[in-house]
């Protein structure tokens, strides 16, 4: 495997879990290559690559991933599928069953009143099938074989030479079957014919990617995620997994169905393809084989890989297709604290660094796997990640894992992962809390809610302004509602404003009260709250010193429509409505400048709020 191909594999949890798998079964020593067809036995027995393919292409490798060695058995669920396109459902079925045989690979198994093969997977029923693929020659049908296994795999595959005369050499069981075949009227023709082209097809070679892509195309309903050339038509697909569920494993295939759960193929040169329908395929080699010809590593890996993320196909289904409902970033979406100009300024400018990813439905492995691709993908040093769980329903142990590792990974590449609304997930935030204290220097960072996330988020980028740009006590001249006035008319406004101060946690008004005065903030912070059905206080907009509120009172008065609480101890300096009014006649031109800047402060906050619906509509 290349070196880019590590690096894309690694930067990613799905390939740190696969690189944990390569280096805890690359120690097993357990099986033998196969020998029985010479050139098979020169297979280098520590051979191991994993590799798994997304329905949407992504592909994650490991190890020898891309070592070609040749696909045997695995050939027989495709070439079935390609009997079913050229012969139709109803032929196939006379000439092949699909009942399992429970037997071996090579064994005998056919229906004592007809002679036909119990299923396509094992030997009998795959030279039978092999007999089914149209064309006008031997090469043609062969080329038609191996133009559709490619269609599969995404490129170009092609035949191993030395291990097609190898298995044409030595292959006299086959050769008996066929000829027994033949006894029978199950293949219509000399029998050399279907034993050649079967040879051939077990002889195509192939690599681990190869097989991963091939299982993806059918977890894809027939379609390569790649290049989304058409491989078999969607409505065979139910039809070949069917087989591979019941007879793809041969006596193993009951055992493999309890542990694993899924379709599956085998093949004795030690790959082993396996498929989670709607979501992904698995391909794993390894030349060391058990005694029923399976690689040992690839079914302990297969094992794992069930087990640790869910993947059992008769599991509850985990739709990972929508799982991402918006993409947005502190650009776009800001907290609910009013920030002055310069603040707003500078966040506009490093807003990039701060994404923030909505997820929803219910999370288990393929789900997690979108989510820590997508969040990999877009983030970079010195930036924040934000994973809002607010639509999410549950959190499966295998997102758990997929999760953390993401939020590991995160942090050696400098990118800060905060979780909002997870609260709501209690097994979740269970493992996050336990796996965290395993971790040392890896932090948990949560927030009951989005707005809270990204106010912290806000705070971080702020404490890099250079010294002395920071909030603390500001006077008139540093207020939003006093912008572009003089100094002489700040001098009148100081003369009749009353300076009021509140302990945290004080209401300063309540909702319905007369809104009859606006508040210039000195120091200190207040938010606009409002109760809701639950009864608790949810935020509306925080301020702090240079800010105001309350302005409605200079522009129509009526009630206050929400609370407004001190969030710390607050200094803050208010001009009733009567005053204001008043100002016409001796002061115009203080009137026009405060209402002035009170029009911007409510249209800016108007603006936010628009912001803010439209960003819950994408």
């Amino acid at each position: 495997m290349s070196d880019a191909i590590g690096r894309v594999a690694l930067s990613s949890p799905v390939g740190e879990y696969l690189a944990r798998m390569l280096q805890k079964h690359g120690a097993v020593r357990d099986g033998a290559v196969a020998t029985y067809i010479p050139e098979l036995a020169k297979a280098g027995p520590e051979w191991f690559g994993i590799c798994i393919a997304t329905v949407d292409g992504h592909v994650y490798e490991m190890g020898d991933s891309q070592q070609a060695f040749t696909i045997q058995s695995i050939s027989k669920p495709f070439v079935y599928g390609l009997a079913l396109e050229d012969c139709g459902r109803e032929r196939v079925l006379a000439t092949v069953g699909v009942e399992p045989s429970g037997d071996a690979f090579n064994s005998v198994s056919l229906a004592p009143d007809t002679g036909t093969p119990l299923n396509p997977m094992i030997n009998a029923g795959a030279i039978a099938a092999a007999s089914l693929v149209a064309g006008h020659s031997p090469g043609d049908r062969f080329e038609r074989i191996l133009t559709v296994l490619s269609l599969y795999a995404g490129r170009r595959l092609d035949l191993d030479e030395a291990v097609y005369r190898s298995e044409r050499d030595t292959g006299h069981r086959n050769r008996a079957i066929g000829h027994m075949l033949r006894n029978f009227n199950v293949l219509k023709e000399d029998p050399e014919i279907a034993l050649d082209l079967y040879f051939r097809q077990c002889s195509v070679r192939v690599s681990c990617r190869d097989l991963a892509l091939m299982g993806a195309t059918l977890a894809n309903a027939g379609v390569n995620p790649l290049t989304g050339e058409v491989a078999v038509r969607s409505g065979h697909v139910e039809s070949i997994l069917s087989v591979m569920v019941t007879c793809g494993m041969y006596d193993y295939a009951g055992e493999w169905v309890y542990r694993i759960g899924l379709p599956a193929k085998s093949g004795v040169a030690g790959g082993i393809l396996a498929i989670l329908p709607g979501q992904l395929g698995i391909g794993v080699f390894s030349p060391r084989l058990d005694a029923r010809g399976n690689s040992v590593r690839g079914v302990k890996v297969c094992e794992d890989l069930s087990r640790d993320m869910n993947l059992h196909f008769l599991s509850p289904s985990r739709v990972a297709a929508a799982v991402m409902r918006s993409r947005r970033s502190l650009a776009t979406v800001r907290s609910k604290r009013r920030r002055s100009t310069a603040e707003a300024r500078f966040l506009d400018e490093r807003g990039h660094r701060v994404r923030i990813y909505e997820a929803q439905g219910a999370l288990g492995f393929a789900a997690a796997e979108v989510i820590a691709r997508e969040v990999s993908t877009h983030t970079g040093p010195d930036s924040f990640a934000i994973l809002d769980l607010k639509r999410v329903a549950d959190v499966d142990g295998a997102a758990s894992h997929i999760l953390f590792d993401l939020q590991r990974a995160l942090r050696t590449a400098g990118t800060t992962l905060i979780y909002s609304n997870a609260q709501r997930l209690p097994r979740f935030m269970r493992y996050l809390a336990e796996a965290s204290v395993q971790q040392a220097g890896l932090r948990l960072l949560t927030f009951p809610e989005l707005d809270r996330a990204l106010d912290w988020c806000e705070s971080q980028l702020l404490s890099e302004r250079p010294k002395g740009e920071g909030a603390g006590s500001v006077g008139l001249a540093g207020q939003q509602l006093c912008e572009g006035l003089s100094a002489d008319d700040l001098a009148v406004l100081e003369r009749f404003v009353t300076k009021e101060s509140f302990a945290q946690g004080e209401f300063i008004f309540r909702m319905g009260a007369p809104s009859d005065c606006v508040y210039f903030l000195m120091s200190g912070e207040v938010s606009v709250v409002a109760e809701m059905p639950d009864g608790r206080l949810r935020r509306l907009s925080t301020s702090s010193a240079g800010m105001s509120f309350g302005e409605t009172a200079m522009i129509d008065g009526g009630v206050r429509g929400a609370d407004v609480v001190a969030e710390t101890r607050v200094e803050c300096w208010s001009l009733s409505r009567v005053v204001f009014e008043e100002l016409e006649n001796s002061y115009p031109a203080l009137k026009i400048g405060l209402l002035r800047n009170a029009l911007r402060v409510v249209s800016g906050i108007a603006g936010r709020l628009t912001g803010e619906v439209l960003a819950l509509e994408s």
